[in-house]
């Protein structure tokens, strides 16, 4: 109950390809990989967006000095992407 050896997996093999079938199984493997080479490009485009766009920013300047007992006022927002 080991580990399988090679002519288990040959069985294995022949027994898929008994029922699914060449064609079908080229099909998959087709779209797997353009799946796959679709979602690398991806990640490629929106790391070069972001590059960018960091380029692109303009420093945010320092903030005020706030003095001892001094209350500041303002509002929080959550940062969002562009």
């Amino acid at each position: 109950m080991g580990s399988f050896s090679i002519w288990h997996w040959l069985i294995v093999l022949i027994i898929v390809l008994l029922v699914f079938g060449t064609k079908k199984l080229r099909g998959l493997g087709s779209d797997l990989g353009g799946a796959v080479k679709g979602f690398k490009d991806g990640i490629k485009d929106a790391t070069a967006e972001d590059q960018a766009a960091d380029s692109t920013a303009q420093p945010t300047p320092p903030p005020p000095q706030v003095k001892e007992g001094q209350t500041i006022e303002g509002e929080v927002r959550e940062k969002t992407r562009s």
